[in-house]
C-alpha cells in the first residue's frame, strides 16, 4: 500500500512504525472473512482492511470525524485478522496509533468520556473493584438484569496457598478484577505448581498490567504502569526468578508487548525486553512439566473456550487443550473456536450491543457439545460468558485443582 504521511503525522512518536505497517498491507481482504464484527455489520468500514483505510486517510491528513472513532472503537482488537493475514500486518499496533490520533482530534461525548474515566479508576484498583463488587453481590435482587450479568454467579474463595519452599520461583501477576470476580484462580495456580515443585513468590507492590489504561487511550498512563510492574519486579528477576506468570491472558498478551511499547524509552527498554521475555500464560509452564505428580483423576467433560489474547495474540491456540487432553479430560468439539466471545477487556462495557450478539453466538458453539462446564484462560472472558446465565465457566486451572489427588 503506497502511503504519503502529513508533515503532522511524520511528527508522531510511532510514524515509521506506522508507515511501515501500512506499506505491508495489500488490501486482500482476507481478514474480513475473520472479522467478527465484519461479520456482523457487513461494512467494510467496520473490518481491518476498512479501518485500515480510514488510519492511512487520518494519517495522510485526512479528515477525522465521530464517525471515524466509531468504526475504529468497534474493533474488538482480538487479532484475528492477524492470524488470518498473509502477508503479516501488525494490525493491533497501527490501531493503536490511529485510535490516539482520533482520541486527541475528535472530542467524546460527556456519557463517554465518564464512562471511561470510571473504567480506568475503578477497574486497576484491585480492592475497590472487590468492594464494589461485593456491594453489587449484596444488592443483586435489586440491580437491573445488565448490571446482574456483570456480576459472578459464584465467588469461590481463594483456598490456602502453600509456602515458598521449593529452589524453583516464579512470579505471578495477581491481576485487576481477578481477585474480586474469582479470587479462588490464583490461588489454584499456586497450588498446582506446588505439586510440580515450583513456588510463587508474591510482589505486593506489582499492580494493573496497563492494558485497561492503553486500551482505553490513556496509552501514557498504560506505559506508566508497565514501568511500575518492571520495577517492582525486577529485584526478584535479578535474584533468579524463572518466569513471570499470567493466568488471565489478556495481561499476559500485554506483558509480553512490553518490551515493543517500552522499545524508545532508554530507562526501561532493556529491561521491558527481559520481563517480555520471561513472561509466560500459566499453560506455558505446565506443557513443559512432568503433569503425571498431580495425580488429577478426570471425570469432566469440558468445552474450551480459547481465548483471542491466547490464540491469536500469544499464539497459544490448542496448549491449553493439549494439557487437559494429556490429564485425561473429555474436550467437547467447538465450532468457530477462532471467532471473539465479545468481551475483549472493557468491550462489553463501551459496545454491549455487539458484545451480547457475540456472547451468545459464542455461547452456542460452545454448548453444541454439550459440556459439563465450560473453561477459559481469561477472567473477562470468563464473567462475560458466565453472566449470562447458561453452562458454567470457570478457570480451566481450578478444574484441574479440584481434580488433583
Amino acid at each position: 500500500m503506497q502511503t504519503n504521511l502529513s508533515e503532522q503525522a511524520k511528527r508522531l512518536p510511532r510514524a515509521e512504525e506506522a508507515e511501515r505497517i501500512l506499506r505491508s498491507c495489500v488490501h486482500c481482504g482476507f481478514c474480513n472473512a475473520t472479522c467478527p464484527t465484519y461479520q456482523l455489520l457487513g461494512d467494510e468500514l467496520d473490518g481491518p482492511r476498512g479501518r485500515i483505510y480510514l488510519i492511512k486517510q487520518m494519517l495522510e491528513g485526512g479528515e477525522v470525524t465521530a464517525k471515524t472513532q466509531e468504526h475504529l472503537d468497534r474493533c474488538l482488537t482480538c487479532r484475528n485478522c492477524e492470524t488470518t493475514c498473509p502477508s503479516g500486518v501488525q494490525y493491533h499496533n497501527l490501531l493503536d496509533i490511529g485510535r490516539e490520533v482520533a482520541e486527541q482530534q475528535v472530542p467524546r461525548p460527556l456519557n463517554q468520556q465518564l464512562l471511561r474515566q470510571g473504567l480506568r479508576t475503578v477497574v486497576p484498583r484491585p480492592a475497590l473493584f472487590k468492594a464494589l463488587t461485593q456491594t453489587g453481590l449484596a444488592l443483586r435482587p435489586l440491580l437491573p438484569a445488565a448490571l446482574k450479568a456483570k456480576l459472578p454467579r459464584e465467588v469461590r474463595p481463594a483456598k490456602p496457598r502453600p509456602s515458598e519452599r521449593h529452589t524453583r520461583r516464579v512470579l505471578m501477576l495477581e491481576g485487576c478484577v481477578q481477585p474480586g470476580l474469582s479470587p479462588n484462580t490464583n490461588a489454584a495456580t499456586a497450588r498446582v505448581l506446588d505439586r510440580l515443585g515450583i513456588s510463587v513468590t508474591p510482589i505486593r507492590e506489582a499492580g494493573c498490567c496497563g492494558a485497561v489504561d492503553y486500551h482505553l487511550n490513556a496509552q501514557e498512563a498504560g506505559l506508566n504502569r508497565a514501568r511500575q510492574n518492571i520495577d517492582a519486579w525486577w529485584p526478584t528477576i535479578e535474584a533468579g526468578a524463572e518466569a513471570i506468570v499470567q493466568t488471565a491472558s489478556g495481561c499476559g498478551a500485554f506483558v509480553k508487548d512490553y518490551g515493543h511499547l517500552l522499545a524508545g524509552d532508554p530507562a526501561y527498554a532493556d529491561k521491558a525486553a527481559r520481563v517480555s521475555a520471561l513472561a509466560k500464560d500459566l499453560v506455558e509452564v505446565l506443557q513443559g512439566e512432568a503433569l503425571e505428580q498431580l495425580q488429577v483423576r478426570a471425570e469432566q467433560r469440558l468445552a474450551f473456550h480459547c481465548p483471542c489474547t491466547l490464540q491469536h495474540a500469544q499464539k497459544l491456540g490448542g496448549a491449553v487443550e493439549a494439557v487437559l487432553g494429556r490429564l485425561g479430560f473429555g474436550l467437547t468439539a467447538v465450532p468457530d473456536g477462532h471467532l471473539c466471545c465479545g468481551s475483549a477487556g472493557t468491550y462489553s462495557l463501551t459496545q454491549p450491543e455487539l458484545s451480547r450478539q457475540l456472547r451468545d453466538n459464542k455461547l452456542n458453539a460452545l454448548e453444541s457439545g454439550k459440556p459439563d462446564a465450560i473453561v477459559t484462560a481469561n477472567i473477562g472472558c470468563q464473567t462475560h460468558l458466565d453472566g449470562a446465565g447458561r453452562t458454567p465457566v470457570r478457570h480451566w486451572i481450578e478444574i484441574v485443582e479440584e481434580a488433583m489427588g
